[in-house]
């Protein structure tokens, strides 16, 4: 199939990830419609791809009001992953994880030639999962459809971050299913690939000192009545924090690659006293020489995880969170401090997005 453009639904778009993905791999791709219920995500999506696109609230109220796009070529989306994470209590009756009902429903009404879902690596052995896959057996709701599955490790592709998620790549029964992406880069010393991409080199031209807080004290006052701050790019977003003394203390204990267990006792909480085990990736600093670990919604807190920066006694930035998950300079953002993260920790990784598009592509 050769033409001009491929046309692209994507759902539960958030700040635009996959779309920036399947963007990066080719100009044929075109998204005509997405949809998203968090209102400062979709406000960051429009601005990075145009008014026009976006519909803002939930995908049921979607399904119920708007008219369905004609031509889909590829549906993507990624449905709320919360309930799934083995990050934490998984609450395998969360209402989130039904969501995959409203996905198959627009499968159903936009008939795609392909399409692709992205989640947590721990998504596959969801009942959820299951469900899915009954639903496109002979008897099933999708049984014009046909897919498979497989657990895609971020760093294997490009982007500087470990990050493991489960991707489904479906296709319409009349059509060859068209792969999955082979990996570009591995560990260093592995034959025939790139070597996977470090913090280091990411990072390498990022101020030490964050310097961008001037400019969103000046965005916060300008808004004049608008609900959100910016729209910040990515270099934009080089943000500080005010530290306590205490905080400062422990970041400067923590030697390169280190984490809580290095902290001497007069510095640590009193349940890090209490817990001599547990995850050595708690008040942990990234390691210069390796791809990060899974960005997540709260990175600029060095408590949640190995967030501190290589070397500066100071969490990541969300600039530099973004580099980490290849948004490119021309995205934008906007919203506060906490929702631009979470848009940022929730995104796929542009690396990831472009690799599987680029798959898709030389199938169409």
């Amino acid at each position: 199939m050769n033409r001009d453009e491929i046309r692209v639904l994507d759902l539960f778009a958030g700040a635009g990830g996959l779309t920036a993905g399947f963007h990066a791999a080719s100009r044929k791709f075109r998204t005509v419609a997405a949809v998203e219920m968090d209102p400062a995500a979709a406000a960051t999506y429009e601005a990075s791809f145009g008014r026009g696109i976006m519909h803002t609230g939930t995908i049921q109220g979607w399904l119920a009001s708007a008219a369905m796009p004609d031509g889909i070529d590829i549906l993507v989306g990624g449905p709320p992953c919360q309930g799934f994470s083995t990050l934490g209590k998984q609450q395998i009756q969360d209402e989130r994880n039904s969501l995959w009902k409203q996905y198959a429903r627009t499968l159903l009404k936009v008939r795609p030639k392909f399409f692709v879902v992205e989640n947590v690596a721990a998504f596959e052995k969801s009942p959820q999962f299951g469900h899915f896959k009954l639903s496109t057996t002979p008897r099933g709701i999708l049984r014009e459809y046909a897919f498979e599955h497989r657990v895609l490790n971020s760093a294997d592709f490009g982007a500087p971050q470990t990050r493991k998620r489960t991707v489904v790549i479906g296709h319409h029964r009349d059509l060859e299913f068209p792969g999955f992406p082979e990996p570009t880069h591995a560990r260093a010393g592995d034959s025939g690939l790139n070597p996977w991409e470090t913090v280091a080199n990411v990072f390498s031209g990022v101020p030490i000192n964050p310097d961008m807080d001037h400019l969103l004290s000046e965005r916060m006052r300008e808004r004049q009545g608008q609900p959100y701050a910016g729209p910040f790019s990515p270099r934009e977003l080089h943000w500080s924090r005010s530290y306590r003394e205490i905080s400062l203390s422990r970041f400067a204990a923590i030697p390169a690659g280190g984490n809580r267990f290095n902290l001497p006792d007069n510095l640590k909480a009193e349940c890090w006293r209490r817990h001599t085990s547990g995850s050595g990736d708690v008040m942990g600093r990234l390691h210069a020489d390796r791809p990060s670990v899974t960005v997540r919604t709260e990175f600029f807190k060095p408590e949640k995880g190995r967030y501190l920066h290589p070397s500066a006694d100071r969490a990541i930035t969300h600039y530099e969170a973004a580099l980490l998950q290849g948004f490119p300079e021309s995205h934008r953002f906007l919203g506060s401090r906490t929702s631009i993260a979470r848009q940022i920790g929730n995104a796929v990784p542009i690396p990831l997005g472009k690799a599987i598009a680029q798959q898709l592509a030389s199938k169409m």
